[in-house]
């Protein structure tokens, strides 16, 4: 009988969901309201770096409910980066959970950094012998009549976003490894003169601070200058340490009952040296060396360092072989810390866990980053392509062709720079990770962002979300030597092609920067069509851009694609091998390949080629991305862009955050589109010219072929074709009735509630 009533109770409870749902249709009041995006459309990131505020009892409900009521985010990249706090306590996790579980009563997600780097002292008490290394090597001029005094101090001020001002990388002892004398010429030491004199020398301190190391005269033998080899270890697992991974999977195991949704793995690498010109300090640990001498048969790393450092004279091949090799290995084994940690956030946590946030850390491709992780950025596995701050447009949308739409994390001093970068970022086809505003107040961080009309922005933008997954249409690639780039002793040294690039995308010829290391990686490819391609994005035109140091994958790469579709360049020559040698590599590459010493006649070519095959040009990036040295091109917060699925794009965004009117008329194929919007206008149809989606802030008009749309009232809507090839859409912040218009086109509708501006009176915070 009990189950009998049960079944009928389910039965009731069924039938009064159906009869609510047809009311509500034939009432015109959407069945569905959300507060956020929901779970199945690419979602609004914002970055939370927890405070003491967010430990006290409940002080998480502060930030969220803000987030909540005043934010377009419902994913939040969350860290705790607080010195004594490692993410290991048992408080910290319990607070963690609570966090998480009242966030995702809100309808807002969370993924937690749970970082090796957050419980450095705890890996260091377990496995003291694994902590990373910095090889700092110091020239001094020797005396025949005295001995010489050599003092190297260690490296006191490694420190990044990971462990903030009071808990740096901190080197914790020091030791002497090596002492070479020898005489040197302009080519370098001369070898005949070399001699390892370690054991000749004395070490009367060694300490986290310093070593002095006192070095003999050289009396009357020829040995006028020395080299001292000397090591600190720091506080923070070894790259090549043995038990990292291992370490790592049990920090994000101990959080496998909370329901997060993914993890961060944030800038990770070595420790970060932010000066330039930095050349006498190598990372090192035994475990590094080890590896080395397996790829190398047998060759001392140390030795190799003074070859690398210094130079040998008629060992010019041996050094570019040792640079490759060893810079190889660095962006090889981060790539496989990042694969490993992703691979765990998906065991754990689900396989729709997300890993969060941007491998990149000096955000343009250049000599800090090289030491610091390879230039790894492609290999960084993530869920979607992420970057941070200034990482060139040209890196951001080829990350996208392998990863996935982009993600920018994004700051500044300036609320009115978020304005900017949230239009030209969209028209890129890339979104932002909300990062605090700085300098700011830590308990204030985010409350600049949540005034004004910023998140209005925002969320006419992530309406695109519901109608395309796809990146930036790039006909265009330059395919960069990465060992090239990466190798002091080369002619090519930190040029990958940036100029050419920002050239390229100011002339609105979008082009994707990759490196070739991608080729060796199975990433590049020639489709059975004979075009060269990266991911989905098909390229009409490649320019190979400095090859030395190149593998044989290379030129057999370009040689298949000399049959194909795609027009081929080169810049720059090939002379040597990654090993070193000699190679006649201009010989190797299809002789049909266009070779030109500068970028002029290539950019003339390509232009040519792209209209002979109708590519219509896009919104010339003629707004200049400018920080940390360098400058690179962007588009400007008002435009037109194609993505690769063929859906155009509209935004004007250079007044009002939340949108400028769009009163245009635009050509698809042989079809004509007719928008008056706000900010946002995106449309795709297909080869009929019926509309497949359609995505629009502030909707006015709407008109292509017998399609038109005409409102009284200004409203956000998304409108796309599902699987069933059947419309349905949402409506954003309108709560009237849907208008007959577009009940004509479906009755599937969704609505989107918009969040309300952050309001202060008076010196006093309100939530409104």
């Amino acid at each position: 009988m009990l189950a009998e009533l049960r079944l009928i109770k389910k039965v009731a409870l069924a039938i009064s969901f159906y009869i609510l749902a047809i009311f509500s249709i034939n009432c015109q009041i959407s069945p569905i309201v959300l507060n956020h995006l929901p779970d199945d459309v690419q979602p609004v990131i914002g970055a939370w770096f927890w405070t003491e505020d967010d430990f006290k009892p409940e002080g998480y409900k502060v930030f969220l409910d803000q987030v909540d009521k005043h934010s377009s985010y419902n994913l939040l990249s969350t860290a705790n980066r607080r010195p004594g706090r490692d993410i290991t306590d048992i408080d910290v996790y319990n607070q963690i959970k609570e966090a998480v579980e009242y966030a995702n009563k809100l309808g807002i997600k969370i993924a937690l950094e749970l970082d090796i780097r957050l419980a450095r002292r705890k890996f260091a008490a377990m496995y003291p012998d694994e902590l990373q290394e910095a090889v700092i090597l110091q020239e001094v001029e020797l005396s025949a009549n005295n001995s010489v005094e050599c003092v190297i101090q260690s490296r006191k001020n490694l420190r990044d976003h990971m462990n903030g001002r009071k808990e740096k990388y901190v080197p914790l002892r020091g030791s002497l490894l090596r002492v070479y004398s020898y005489e040197k010429t302009e080519k370098g030491i001369d070898p005949t003169t070399l001699k390892d004199i370690t054991l000749e020398c004395t070490t009367p301190v060694s300490s986290k601070d310093s070593v002095v190391v006192h070095i003999p005269s050289y009396e009357n033998s020829s040995q006028k200058q020395a080299c001292v080899l000397v090591s600190f270890t720091h506080l923070t697992p070894a790259i090549f340490a043995p038990h990292m991974m291992d370490f790592e999977n049990k920090i994000i195991e101990s959080y496998s009952d909370i329901p997060l949704a993914g993890g961060i793995r944030d800038e990770w690498g070595f420790p970060p040296i932010s000066e330039r010109g930095v050349s006498n300090l190598f990372w090192y640990s035994k475990f590094y060396s080890l590896k080395y001498a397996e790829n190398t048969n047998g060759r001392d790393l140390l030795s190799d360092f003074l070859l690398m450092y210094v130079g040998v004279s008629g060992k010019e091949s041996e050094r570019y072989n040792a640079i490759n090799q060893y810079m190889e290995m660095n962006w090889k084994r981060n790539a496989a810390l990042e694969e490993n940690f992703y691979n765990k956030i998906k065991e754990v946590f689900g396989s729709e866990a997300v890993l969060l946030s941007h491998p990149t850390w000096y955000p343009y491709p250049e000599q800090r980053e090289y030491r610091k992780n390879g230039l790894y950025w492609w290999s960084a596995k993530r869920d979607w392509a992420q970057t941070d701050e200034v990482t060139p447009f040209a890196a951001r949308t080829a990350l996208a062709k392998k990863w996935g739409i982009g993600y920018n994390q994004y700051y500044s001093t300036q609320r009115k720079d978020y304005n900017e970068e949230l239009w030209s970022s969209a028209l890129a086809g890339e979104r932002i990770n909300y990062h605090p505003i700085y300098p700011s107040q830590s308990e204030k961080r985010h409350i600049e962002l949540l005034q004004g009309n910023l998140m209005r922005g925002e969320s006419r933008v992530r309406l695109l979300n519901f109608i395309s997954k796809a990146p930036l249409d790039c006909p265009v690639a330059i395919i960069f030597g990465h060992s090239s780039t990466m190798n002091w002793a080369g002619p090519y040294y930190e040029d990958l092609g940036m100029d050419l690039v920002d050239n390229l995308w100011s002339k609105g010829i979008m082009t994707d920067l990759i490196p070739t290391t991608e080729i060796e990686n199975g990433n590049l490819l020639v489709d059975d069509e004979g075009w060269v391609h990266y991911g989905k994005q098909r390229y009409a035109a490649v320019v190979l851009y400095n090859p030395e140091f190149e593998k044989l994958s290379t030129a057999d790469f370009f040689n298949k694609a000399a049959k194909g579709q795609t027009n081929l360049f080169r810049i720059g020559d090939w002379t040597y091998d990654f090993n070193g040698n000699r190679f006649n590599g201009n010989a190797a590459l299809p002789q049909d390949m266009f070779a030109a010493n500068n970028m002029e006649p290539i950019i003339l070519k390509v232009s040519k080629i792209l209209k002979r095959n109708k590519t219509a040009l896009q919104t010339p990036a003629t707004r200049i991305l400018e920080g940390f040295g360098h400058t690179s091109n962007a588009f400007p917060a008002k435009g037109f862009s194609r993505l690769i699925d063929g859906t155009l794009i509209q935004v004007a965004g250079t007044n009002d955050a939340a949108g400028d009117i769009i009163d245009s008329r635009m050509r698809i194929g042989k079809y004509d589109v007719d928008f008056n919007a706000i900010g946002v206008a995106a449309v795709r149809l297909d080869e009929k010219g019926d509309v497949q989606a359609l995505a629009v802030g502030g909707l006015k008009f709407f008109k292509t072929r017998e399609f038109v749309i005409q409102l009284n009232e200004r409203i956000d809507v998304a409108l796309w074709k599902n699987d069933d090839g059947k419309f349905q859409g949402v409506i954003q912040g309108f709560d009237g009735e849907i208008p007959q218009q577009l009940l004509s086109i479906t009755k599937d509708w969704m609505r989107l509630n918009v969040p309300k501006p952050w309001r202060k009176y008076k010196n006093q915070a309100v939530l409104n």
